[in-house]
């Protein structure tokens, strides 16, 4: 149930089908009275997608593959809801009138239609890091221009948000990430460069997809979130702190310049920043795991070590520099990670590959800031294209 809610609240699904997706129509289910949906998107699955329009009554289902336009036109014959499919198709999701758009599209692919739905001034719930890492100035400038609010999903960024709710924004000394430190928290450098890739799948915490739990064993996300909360909340790189917590029950933190540090806690379930986003500015029933502390007993702290995470240092790094520097990182991150996993490359590789990524679009003059999506995904392509190229000269696999 919502607190306080007025009226039924109508939220469009971008990415509907993944994870957080799934998550989010969790909530919608255990909440209906409160919403109506108006529209879902898929990358591919339109067999699941259909079973998910008809399930939730939405009004539009689209997917981005475009060669899955029939059978998901089929399965949805009769049901009186639209089909589209493509980039277009999905860029019409966003652009369809829904108060709230949940924006869990994963890569460059959710630049587009985030973008379509921040233009016409929806609520977003932020779930795609790209949007922000690759056109962050251009996504906020976007937000404050059409007067829609971003709301953010990542659990460490929905804790900064509701942690500053506490205090103005110039008592603000700094903020400070939260990280679990993956699998490999404790492991040596050298065994670290041996690392298997179901090693590196073994989250200890958090149940998710393949790209982002090879994120967390790199702790490449934690330096993404970075630079996405420097968009987020206007901070600067040296404002922003990463705090090793393996627990993963206080999601962030915020310092006041009075000495008070504010912090979010809760079970790790991707359903607790999700409901505060759905129901914002209210409060929703949750459907996680009430948070026992006396049962976890302890909660520890440590801080990151650079030498064994060197993402951490690239991704600050890439802030610092500005321009197109963390479109690069994104874009090269992702080719490394799918040749990971692809087993292409090896654990150690993955991060070199990155670095010498960027070295080599700054040599060739390609490290512009991106003014327009085009832009953006023009650096995405490129940089994408030089870091297959490198790929053969990358760590191999470890025997």
């Amino acid at each position: 149930m919502v607190t306080q809610m007025t009226g039924q609240r109508s939220v469009t699904l971008l990415g509907a089908t993944g994870s957080i997706g799934s998550s989010t129509v969790d909530l919608l289910a255990r909440n209906r009275p409160d919403y109506r949906v108006e529209a879902v998107t898929a990358a591919t699955n339109a067999k699941a997608l259909a079973a998910l329009a008809r399930s939730l009554g939405a009004r539009f289902a689209a997917v981005a593959d475009a060669t899955r336009y029939s059978e998901l036109k089929e399965a949805l014959a009769g049901s009186g809801i639209e089909v589209a499919a493509g980039e277009q198709g999905v860029v019409e999701a966003a652009q369809r009138p829904a108060d709230w758009v949940m924006g869990a599209i994963t890569g460059a692919a959710g630049l587009r239609p985030t973008l379509a739905a921040v233009a016409r001034g929806a609520t977003v719930a932020l779930a795609n890091k790209e949007c922000l890492v690759c056109a962050g100035s251009l996504f906020m400038r976007a937000a404050s221009e059409r007067g829609s609010t971003l709301l953010p999903v990542d659990s460490e960024h929905n804790a900064i948000f509701q942690a500053l709710g506490s205090g103005r924004r110039q008592h603000l000394r700094r903020i400070i990430l939260t990280a679990s430190g993956g699998p490999f928290r404790t492991w040596s450098l050298e065994r670290m460069r041996e690392a298997t890739l179901e090693q590196a799948l073994r989250h200890p915490n958090w149940e998710m997809g393949k790209k982002i739990t090879i994120d967390s064993a790199t702790m490449m996300n934690k330096g993404l979130e970075l630079i996405e909360a420097h968009h987020l909340f206007q901070a600067p790189s040296e404002q922003i702190d990463i705090l090793v917590h393996p627990q993963s029950i206080v999601h962030s933190l915020v310092e006041f310049c009075d000495g008070s540090v504010i912090a979010q806690l809760g079970t790790p379930d991707m359903r607790v920043p999700i409901a505060h986003c759905l129901a914002w500015p209210e409060r929703m029933d949750g459907a996680a795991e009430r948070l026992d502390l006396v049962q976890i007993a302890t909660l520890t702290f440590e801080a990151p070590d650079l030498t064994r995470f060197p993402a951490l240092r690239l991704a600050r790094s890439a802030l610092t520099a500005g321009g197109g520097a963390a479109t690069v990182l994104n874009a090269a991150n992702e080719i490394a990670v799918e040749a990971f996993l692809g087993r292409r490359l090896g654990f150690a590789g993955i991060v070199p590959l990155v670095e010498e990524t960027i070295a080599d679009m700054d040599r060739r003059g390609l490290l512009k800031e991106p003014s327009s999506i085009d832009d953006a995904l023009s650096i995405d392509h490129i940089s994408r294209t030089v870091a297959r190229e490198l790929l053969p000269q990358a760590a191999p696999i470890a025997s």
